[in-house]
């Protein structure tokens, strides 16, 4: 028998509609619609305009036969056609594949065959790589080139040839002025799909749904302190969680995008100064390039410019550094499996009396969750009971919530060991502080994090096994100024073999992408347990020196 609350009042479509980020930029262009929504180079494209193309751009896909479910695949760097995709793929009930731009031929074709994408939009900065790995591909996609208007000749990477059937703008112009855009289904319906670095094989794709991307809009607003019409710098990735939702994001309040094709020092500060950037995220190579800028390419800007990062905590130095600058730091923590971050480092104010021993470890804690992230808590993944808030008992770092995934592509059982015992286990280990701050302690998985991308030791370590000369390999994470963490190699060559660290190198990048490769190689006895397993953490305090 239901109770008085639950009879006669009924889900319609009055008061009940899907969440849907897409809403946003509707509400915007509407309110705002004489506002700067976009600067690249030259260009200044206001909510008005922005809605419009996006519309537009959702009407060519439906034309082209695009639909729910289908795979638009995108190799695009941080530029206006990048943010169009975010709106105008789902406009049509179809799925964004945002493809990470460092990517090697073979991994890209993995993608493309795994999403059965139905179209492919392909920067002209790198269509070379992206026409290799449609050789190998078994899909064939749509192809169509992207090339920037706003930077034809000063890229610091030459522009590619053209591989595709047509051009984006002439895709583009195939659409509708007045297309009806449809609002999903269900809330629960894809909106975008991001691969993990693929920790033992191949990546998982992750899917995202439209309810998740809408309450991390909301909560990114929040947590970045973002009042009436931010302006934001885009130095992080779009391809990277979708940019941590932040091309949803702004929309909110009727931010505006800056545009960078390249995180460069000069360019940054010109950026900051010249629009009045107040927020931008990224790893902390972008802290570097901004700190060890030249002199002549710094500028002087009034405004204080919180800055997002999401890697290991920034050294004392650092942040002092940043802070002279013009810069606030929030520390931030997630997964691609949690659209990001969703663990934010709430910093009390009285913190800052503190010496600065206590102070440095206040700092060096990923933090609390995310408003709209339900459960965070370190459990034992044999018991599944939380572990004591001690700060000294190591768990997993699980969560629970609507930020949280639907789950792997083709891929049920990564998917149910993943949400094993009703919670998200993220494979990273750590503590839980009595005041019910997390600190991560260690990685399960021996990720290694550089420049804010993640490197599968494990796949670095499979690449040197492929050496004739190898015999015994482990790769660690040594902690670098500039990239956060770079993976080094130990070596241990067979008998009477013998190579060079360039050499070891060299081969490397003959089969992973560049980044991936080890910075150095250290020729020595791998130390291994009395079964022969190696000593991981045996190398670990070998890299620390």
């Amino acid at each position: 028998m239901t109770n008085a609350y639950e009879r006669d009042l009924d889900r319609r479509a009055a008061n009940h509609q899907p969440l849907t980020p897409l809403t946003y930029l509707e509400r915007a262009a509407k309110t705002f619609p004489e506002h700067v929504a976009v600067v690249h180079g030259a260009l200044r494209m206001n909510y008005r305009d922005f809605w419009a193309r996006s519309l537009k751009f959702g009407s060519a896909l439906a034309k082209r036969g695009l639909g729910k479910g289908d795979t638009v695949s995108v190799m695009l760097s941080n530029t206006p056609a990048m943010l169009e995709a975010h709106f105008g793929v789902p406009m049509v009930k179809a799925v964004l594949h945002s493809l990470n731009t460092r990517l090697d031929a073979a991994i890209i074709a993995f993608q493309l065959d795994h999403a059965e994408t139905k179209l492919l939009i392909v920067d002209r900065e790198f269509s070379g790589v992206v026409a290799e790995a449609l050789k190998i591909a078994k899909v064939k996609p749509l192809v169509v080139d992207y090339d920037d208007p706003e930077f034809p000749d000063d890229a610091p990477y030459a522009k590619g040839e053209c591989i595709g059937s047509l051009d984006y703008e002439a895709l583009v112009a195939e659409g509708d002025d007045e297309f009806e855009w449809a609002m999903p289904d269900d809330e629960w319906d894809a909106i975008s799909l991001n691969y993990t670095s693929g920790t033992t094989g191949n990546p998982k794709g992750v899917v995202y749904h439209h309810r998740g991307a809408a309450l991390m809009a909301y909560t990114n607003t929040i947590h970045a302190g973002m009042g009436r019409h931010p302006v934001y710098l885009w130095t992080l990735p779009m391809f990277h969680c979708n940019g941590w939702c932040f091309p949803w994001t702004l929309a909110v309040q009727a931010g505006t995008h800056i545009c960078l094709r390249w995180v460069r020092g000069k360019a940054m500060y010109d950026a900051i100064a010249a629009h009045g950037v107040t927020h931008l995220c990224g790893a902390p190579i972008v802290m570097s390039t901004l700190l060890n800028a030249p002199d002549e390419e710094k500028r002087d800007f009034p405004q204080t410019v919180t800055f997002n990062t999401a890697a290991a905590p920034p050294p004392e130095a650092v942040l002092a550094g940043m802070a002279d600058a013009g810069f606030a730091v929030t520390h931030l923590y997630g997964l691609t499996e949690t659209y990001g971050p969703a663990v934010v480092n709430e910093w009390h104010t009285e913190w800052d009396a503190l010496e600065a021993g206590p102070r440095t470890a206040k700092k060096a804690r990923q933090g609390v969750r995310y408003a709209a992230l339900e459960g965070l808590s370190v459990i034992d993944p044999e018991t599944m009971e939380p572990t004591p808030a001690d700060g000294e008992t190591i768990g997993e770092v699980m969560f629970r919530g609507n930020i949280v995934m639907k789950g792997y592509l083709k891929n049920r059982d990564a998917t149910e060991e993943a949400f094993a015992g009703g919670w998200f286990h993220s494979g990273d280990l750590g503590v839980m502080h009595p005041d019910g701050y997390i600190q991560l302690k260690d990685r399960s998985k021996d990720i290694i994090i550089s420049g804010g991308e993640n490197i599968s030791s494990i796949e670095v370590e499979d690449a040197l096994y492929k050496h004739a000369c190898v015999a015994a390999c482990g790769v660690v994470a040594r902690q670098d100024d500039k990239w956060g963490e770079v993976p080094v190699a130990y070596v241990e060559l067979k008998p009477g073999k013998s190579a060079s660290e360039a050499e070891i190198i060299e081969h490397c990048r003959s089969l992973l992408a560049r980044f991936k490769c080890p910075k150095a190689v250290i020729f020595a006895e791998i130390p291994k347990t009395s079964t022969g397993k190696i000593q991981k953490f045996k190398l670990r305090e070998m890299a620390r020196g």
